[in-house]
């Protein structure tokens, strides 16, 4: 994947139609709102972490927010900037409205790699000292050519992210620490179901032949112990909203024919020509399909709970030949 494609996609040039669209509309609404609230708390608001106010936190993506929300409880108010299931979070380009919120945040948590680059741009036009900012891709020790920026997806990701939450947390408001770290502990155990049938599927179906269109599933596919055939350039390609190669696409829509595969999963954010037409051969040829998302699709779901309506989406299709196009 080329980072700086997808960094264009994430905003730099996004146009103003797309800055304007509905979704962004949704955000923007969101921030004002939030802004109007942290207004209101008084001269107080930026340094509540050291006041006995409530913490202002921010999400770059809704997923993120969850957890920070989880783990800070009643004692902070969190704020996600993406959150429009509806919409491509590529194509996200942020607002004044949002950039006087996250001027207030006390803690941001972003996901790197390119995906979310619009807030380091307003953290760097805000600066502050006593802000604290986990970024996911550093938290996790990834280089910048890491090809696939869709973490939430790992197993491994949010545990690390809620520790380091807690930690931060902690640091703004030390008396509350210990609630702090209950509140990572009881997220921590709420993540064994999805453990579980990641390994269920894994060893009842191992080395299932899949294909996607964008790489948005492939570290859950990965766990679950699945094969994805699809070259990784033609996910690349449609991702960062380049058309793939004649070839690649040719070889994805033999998996349908050949019936070399036993599900597609596709970006359910994000439909194309490209994407559709692989749609139409796998329901002409067959083969169940299954919407994973890119922010978390609300209301109904935290973040555990999606992940194990995930991975129960692809056990239906591999196991009974079912489609869950949403969620």
């Amino acid at each position: 994947m080329n980072p700086e494609l997808l960094s264009r996609r994430c905003g730099v040039a996004a146009t103003a139609a797309r800055a304007c669209r509905p979704g962004a509309l949704a955000v923007v609404m969101l921030a004002v709102v939030v802004a109007a609230m942290t207004a209101g708390c008084g001269s107080n608001a930026g340094s509540a972490g050291t006041a006995g106010g409530r913490i202002l936190a921010v999400g770059a993506e809704n997923e993120y927010a969850n957890v920070i929300a989880q783990v800070g409880g009643r004692y902070v108010n969190t704020i996600a900037i993406e959150s429009n299931p509806n919409t491509d979070p590529h194509t996200f380009e942020a607002s004044a409205s949002v950039a006087a919120v996250m001027a207030g945040a006390q803690l941001i948590v972003q996901n790197g790699l390119g995906y979310d680059t619009f807030m380091e741009r307003i953290e760097s036009a805000s600066p502050s000292s006593q802000r604290k900012v986990i970024d996911v891709q550093k938290l996790l020790g990834l280089p910048d050519s890491t090809a696939n920026p869709h973490l939430w997806y790992r197993p491994q990701t949010m545990p690390a992210v809620a520790k380091a939450i807690a930690t931060d947390l902690s640091a703004l408001q030390p008396k509350h620490a210990a609630y702090f770290q209950a509140n990572v502990a009881h997220f921590e155990r709420s993540l064994t179901p999805w453990y579980q049938a990641l390994e269920r599927l894994a060893v009842e179906y191992p080395n299932t032949p899949v294909a996607s269109t964008e790489p948005v599933g492939d570290y859950m596919l990965e766990a679950a112990g699945t094969v994805n055939l699809t070259p990784f350039a033609l996910q690349a390609d449609i991702m960062n909203g380049v058309d793939p190669a004649p070839q690649d696409v040719t070889l994805q829509d033999g998996l349908f024919a050949e019936h070399r595969v036993k599900v597609l999963l596709y970006n359910q954010q994000v439909t194309d020509s490209v994407t559709q037409s692989f749609l139409e051969a796998a329901k002409s040829d067959r083969v169940p399909v299954v919407g994973v998302y890119e922010t978390m699709p609300t209301p109904g779901y935290d973040y555990q709970s999606w992940m194990l309506a995930e991975v129960r989406a692809l056990r239906r299709a591999i196991a009974e030949k079912v489609s869950t196009q949403k969620l």
